[in-house]
């Protein structure tokens, strides 16, 4: 975008995007919580949310490109693991990814006005690491979670990247994977660093892109197959970003 562009598109998205973005979060995050409380939580903890994400995109002028192998069925559990590159991940994977899922997020998100209630009431889950119990506790509702085709969404490395490059991963997800003996499905996120960094102010024009790879199937189970699945996982990731992100760079808050 050259300078002229730029100045429109930073207008648009203060006087225009926002406000909208604004409203329709507000709208979904209500719905999602009176129709998670009355109704069924695994339709109105999904779709209202699936819509506001697309809008979100859609809002910003945003281009999406999406693509998964056939390998991906629709009415099989999964543990996703994907790449955190900036605010825009969450758009991109709810809007997108096209299966119905729960995210596995921090507990401190549980405070967000409206967002965090919504999220409670749609059964999405609240990792807590406060003691051992807890981190028990988040791993049975994780388990009863991954039942009838509804999967998992986890960001392995817990923050989103200062630079572009993907941190180390966590185990939870793939402990949760060895236990129950789930494929995990890595995703590449390209384009949100460049569209909203978590050091950024406003919104960039940049495309996006949604990269599903074939599931990583177990390969038995215990110590040998949690090391195979994050590292097949991490470099299935990492092949697909730019050049320029290849090479692990640790994020001073993991």
């Amino acid at each position: 975008m050259n300078i002229v562009l730029r100045s429109f598109y930073l207008i648009y998205q203060l006087c225009i995007a926002a406000p909208l973005l604004l409203a329709l979060t507000l709208l979904t995050a209500v719905v999602t919580i009176v129709g998670s409380t009355v109704g069924n939580a695994h339709f109105w903890g999904y779709y209202p949310g699936r819509i506001w994400s697309r809008w979100c995109c859609y809002l910003f002028l945003l281009p999406v490109r999406v693509s998964c192998p056939v390998e991906v069925e629709r009415n099989t559990s999964y543990v996703f693991v994907a790449n955190h590159q900036g605010a825009f991940d969450i758009f991109l994977i709810y809007g997108f990814l096209g299966r119905n899922f729960k995210w596995m997020m921090k507990k401190s998100l549980r405070k967000m006005p409206f967002i965090g209630a919504a999220c409670q009431a749609a059964g999405h889950i609240f990792v807590d690491k406060s003691g051992p119990s807890k981190v028990k506790e988040t791993i049975a509702h994780a388990r009863k979670v991954l039942r009838g085709g509804t999967s998992l969404v986890v960001f392995p490395e817990g923050s989103r990247t200062f630079t572009g490059h993907m941190g180390f991963f966590r185990k939870g997800a793939f402990q949760l994977a060895d236990e129950l003996q789930l494929s995990v499905v890595p995703i590449t996120i390209n384009g949100s660093f460049n569209v909203f960094p978590r050091t950024a102010k406003f919104v960039r024009w940049h495309p996006l892109e949604l990269i599903i790879h074939r599931p990583v199937y177990p390969r038995g189970k215990g110590s040998e197959n949690l090391s195979y699945l994050m590292k097949t996982s991490y470099k299935e990731i990492e092949k697909s970003l730019p050049e320029e992100y290849h090479g692990e760079v640790e994020n001073p808050d993991q």
